[in-house]
């Protein structure tokens, strides 16, 4: 076999085409973050990004997406913004990992949602953690009733707050794949607040993930677009999210709700109806992606699967980057499985979130201590 690094943009057509015909031809590749049309917006924004090109017998085999940062480091296509990456070839093809390391040139390659199973990176998993999804190959009625099985209690709350949002501020109305630049700008204002009030790295606080973002709201072709929804009381938008799709599978990204509603659980609600009119525009599944979040579960109607692993080469790089980042790997694993754990560990960065969200309105207002400790307004 023959392996070739280039950058994606530097792909002719005819290796795109390629690409997208053995992402098509194997289920376990249908997500957008493995579409090429992910990897040539990320190469126009960052200069580590490149693509082996796997070839043999003349024919292109595969293509690997990755990021090339410092000392040989290796990091999935995305890094810490995706939630699915891997090779994008046949599923019987299996290289010598090591060798394609050499190859692009990397000491290590750290994976935490490969597609599980690969052959390739199959002998390197540490891990494999699953990915809830919402399946609509049913029909969308079959899905709310393994909700309903899922927890008949949760669903029956949520549909009466749903009605009391209505009854009590307007009616609802649900926007499919609205094209309005605005309405993303509204939605990651919500999507900052919520990073700084729960503690967590403000990502769109980064102009180049703004940029993405933008990007990809941008594009609507017929297998690989962005997909921006809202929920609307009356004419106040109260909820919304952000994701990409393929033709068939939309993948959650960047949902968000305006606090001031926050009795009425308009994430939730917004989730509901995302999912009707899902099925409705003809995609077959929302991937909700791995993590704690105790909604997934009952939304979910089967599974898909991750992995987290690492393959590296003997190098003094590869041992510093093994003694930084294995041990984190391992807490967060650990946190992960046990949901006592991942509350308090949420509520700590809550915590912090809301110290640090005192900290800068004080900052910001020298007079704010003692206008508190007075009464004034």
């Amino acid at each position: 076999m023959k392996i070739q690094v280039v950058r994606p943009g530097e792909l002719g057509e005819a290796e795109r085409d390629r690409w997208r015909e053995l992402q098509k031809a194997d289920p376990s590749l249908d997500n957008p973050f493995l579409s090429v049309e992910f990897a040539l917006a990320m190469d126009r924004l960052r200069d580590y990004v490149r693509v082996a090109v796997i070839s043999d017998g003349g024919r292109v085999a595969g293509f690997f997406p990755y990021e090339r940062h410092s000392f040989g480091i290796g990091k999935p296509l995305g890094g810490f913004l995706t939630t699915c990456h891997g090779l994008i070839a046949s599923p019987e093809l299996k290289l010598d990992a090591k060798a394609l390391l050499r190859a692009c040139k990397l000491s290590v390659f750290d994976f935490d949602h490969l597609v599980a199973g690969q052959p390739t990176f199959a002998p390197y998993e540490q891990d494999v953690r699953p990915a809830p999804v919402m399946d609509f190959t049913q029909g969308f009625d079959a899905w709310l009733e393994q909700v309903k099985s899922n927890s008949p209690k949760n669903l029956k709350t949520v549909r009466y707050k749903e009605r009391k949002l209505g009854r009590e501020q307007g009616e609802l109305r649900f926007a499919w794949s609205t094209p309005d630049p605005e309405v993303l700008r509204i939605l990651l204002a919500w999507k900052s607040d919520q990073y700084r009030r729960t503690g967590r790295v403000d990502r769109f606080a980064q102009p180049w993930i703004v940029e993405l973002t933008e990007m990809m709201h941008a594009e609507n072709a017929s297998d690989f677009g962005g997909v921006l929804t809202m929920l609307y009381a009356g004419d106040v938008p109260v909820a919304g999210h952000f994701g990409l799709r393929t033709a068939t599978t939309l993948v959650g990204w960047f949902p968000a709700y305006d606090t001031e509603y926050a009795r009425y659980s308009p994430g939730i609600v917004h989730h509901l109806q995302m999912a009707e009119a899902a099925a409705k525009s003809g995609l077959h599944m929302v991937d909700m992606g791995k993590g704690g979040k105790e909604y997934k579960d009952w939304l979910k109607s089967g599974t898909l699967y991750v992995a987290e692993g690492r393959v590296s080469r003997p190098s003094a790089s590869a041992a510093v980057h093994w003694m930084g980042r294995t041990p984190l790997n391992k807490a967060r694993t650990i946190v992960l499985d046990r949901p006592s754990l991942y509350r308090a560990a949420d509520r700590v960065l809550k915590g912090f979130g809301r110290v640090r969200t005192s900290m800068q309105q004080q900052q910001e207002s020298p007079n704010a201590v003692a206008n508190e400790a007075t009464g004034a307004r």
